[in-house]
């Protein structure tokens, strides 16, 4: 018997292979890494389930932005590209020069015109104006000679008086033949004088009809010659306006894509030189038809793009009212043949809600994967990890028992 009570000889270690292998097992560096990976994977399983309940996603769905085509307004030969391909260009940033040679000469030749044409105008004023001047003067003329034939005709009538009381006093012997001789003199001098002035102040009004019709031609060339200049002037703008064409200038910002313009090139009217991608992007999403009962404009997105291989929030914007297939170049005639039901797919318009990263050029057509949130109910994370958590630890403690339920099956 050992005089030690308290010391005892340790257990014997089990002799065979499989109980050290369950107290390999049982040993808790390898049940908590298990535990946790068992929880990641519960929980990565149950976030896909409930967001398969409430999302609706789709690989089916690009980027789409404004393509603003650039293309000249005048044909000649490209004299500078002030661009390289995928420049980012501001608004009203110069971009192409075609030689202006041949413009600047037309529009001189349009200005001089223009200048002919405005001294003309200024002649047939001026001749105008004295035209109005002139018929001024007749009927100042008219009035005056009117005014002398009335004189003359009160003078008339006076010798007329004269002379019948000189016919009652020849009677009479009061006056002598050679006074009633005067009085018969003046009263014919008188009508002689009449006559004249009558004929003077229908000619001084003639004159006047005359002045008129020469002033109302006067008029007529002045509007002639006015709307030659107006048309001269509008020639003027027109080479203006096709000289200001010959510098091509950025209608907004963006990138610069699908450059096929360098100097040296004659261009035409209508040809496409490059085109701006705005920075503003949205997302087309095409979605089946099944997934739209209750997908509505507002509802928050999260869109992974491919080329950032991350997501970012977004919303829906718009649903198109209509299939992609029933606004297609040939959309399908159902009408005729065999009809097979085939899934439409439906664009969706989704705006992003924060700002794509500068450092990455996104443009339109790359591929994107919207997940909408169609449901009101939101589930937290830890609502989901909690359960994860408890089936996880569940799973480890039964895991443990089943192993040392074995490993005393195995001892000695």
């Amino acid at each position: 018997m050992n005089a030690n009570p308290t010391t005892t000889n340790p257990p014997a270690p089990v002799p065979n292979s499989n109980g050290r292998r369950l107290v390999e097992l049982n040993s808790p560096w390898f049940i908590w890494p298990a535990t946790g990976v068992l929880a990641v994977l519960l929980f990565l399983g149950l976030d896909y389930l409930v967001t398969a309940f409430t999302h609706e996603s789709t690989d089916d769905a690009f980027i789409a932005a404004h393509v603003v085509s650039i293309a000249p307004r005048v044909a000649g030969q490209v004299s500078t590209v002030h661009v390289l391909d995928n420049e980012m260009v501001r608004s009203n940033d110069l971009l192409v020069e075609i030689d202006p040679a041949d413009y600047s000469t037309t529009a001189a030749q349009k200005q001089a015109s223009a200048d002919a044409s405005e001294a003309n105008y200024k002649t047939a004023l001026a001749a105008l104006n004295l035209m109005s001047v002139k018929v001024a003067t007749a009927e100042a003329t008219a009035d005056q000679s009117k005014a002398d034939a009335d004189a003359v005709q009160a003078t008339d009538a006076r010798a007329q008086a004269d002379f019948q009381r000189s016919q009652e006093l020849r009677k009479q012997n009061t006056i002598s033949a050679q006074e009633f001789d005067a009085a018969q003199a003046a009263i014919s001098e008188a009508d002689a004088n009449l006559a004249a002035a009558k004929q003077k102040a229908i000619a001084d009004a003639s004159r006047i009809n005359e002045a008129k019709a020469t002033q109302t031609a006067t008029e007529a060339s002045v509007g002639m010659a006015l709307a030659l200049f107006r048309q001269a002037q509008t020639a003027v703008q027109s080479a203006q306006l096709d000289l200001s064409y010959t510098k091509i200038f950025a209608p907004c910002g963006g990138r610069v894509t699908r450059k096929a313009v360098e100097p040296g090139n004659y261009v035409q009217v209508g040809q496409q030189l490059m085109s701006i991608v705005p920075t503003d992007i949205w997302v087309v999403a095409n979605f089946k038809e099944s997934q739209l009962k209750k997908m509505k404009p507002g509802q928050p997105a999260l869109v992974a793009i491919d080329a950032l291989g991350k997501s970012l929030r977004a919303h829906v914007d718009s649903v198109q009212a209509g299939s992609g297939a029933a606004f297609s170049l040939l959309p399908p005639e159902n009408a005729t043949g065999n009809y097979v039901k085939v899934v439409q797919r439906v664009p969706v318009k989704i705006l992003f809600d924060e700002p794509l990263p500068a450092d990455h050029t996104i443009g339109p057509g790359l591929s994107v994967a919207p997940s909408v949130r169609v449901s009101g109910f939101e589930t937290p994370g830890w609502l989901i990890a909690l359960p994860a958590i408890v089936l996880a630890g569940g799973a480890a403690f039964v895991f443990r028992f089943i192993l040392r339920r074995k490993m005393n099956r195995a001892a000695p």
